[in-house]
């Protein structure tokens, strides 16, 4: 019995099926993880305390540290320019070759990807993990990016497919 159900099922399975259905729960899977990110970083986000008590920091000691500290911080900001301001300081800190690079390009694919700028995000957490494979933030951030990215063409397709027409 158990020969002649898996026959019958296995006549009904193709191999295009099988791809189309994991392709379909890859991109759930990718969509879910992209909402559990969002909502971690929802209840990471800076406040103007720390803000503050972390620029008077660089102000008094413009150190590295100091300097990625408050970078790394505004990297979870909501606000466009103060994530465009911890992109440049990250890059500068990475320019000159401080010790942890690896956070700094985090924190920069961290503000790309609240900016919305989902290819930019993706590839600087490519980079960390060419070289540091099971780093799980950023391989969690990858993941997010790749979806956004996706919900996005799916939405400019959508707009297109309804008559509209979408500015790339």
């Amino acid at each position: 019995g158990i020969i002649k159900i898996a026959s019958r099922d296995a006549t009904k399975i193709s191999p295009a099926n099988i791809h189309k259905n994991t392709m379909r729960t890859s991109k759930e899977m990718q969509r879910e993880k992209r909402l559990h990110l969002d909502e971690k970083i929802s209840l990471s986000l800076p406040t103007n305390e720390l803000l503050e008590d972390l620029a008077s920091n660089c102000t008094k000691d413009p150190s590295p540290d100091n300097s990625f500290q408050y970078a790394f911080a505004l990297s979870k900001s909501r606000n466009v320019g103060e994530l465009r301001y911890s992109i440049s300081m990250l890059e500068s800190l990475i320019k000159n070759g401080y010790a942890h690079q690896v956070d700094c390009i985090y924190g920069t694919a961290m503000a790309h990807y609240l900016l919305g700028e989902y290819d930019r995000s993706r590839s600087a957490c490519e980079a960390i993990l060419r070289n540091r494979p099971e780093n799980d933030a950023a391989a969690e951030l990858h993941t997010a990016s790749i979806a956004a990215r996706d919900e996005e063409d799916e939405k400019k397709a959508k707009a297109i497919a309804v008559g509209g027409t979408v500015a790339v």
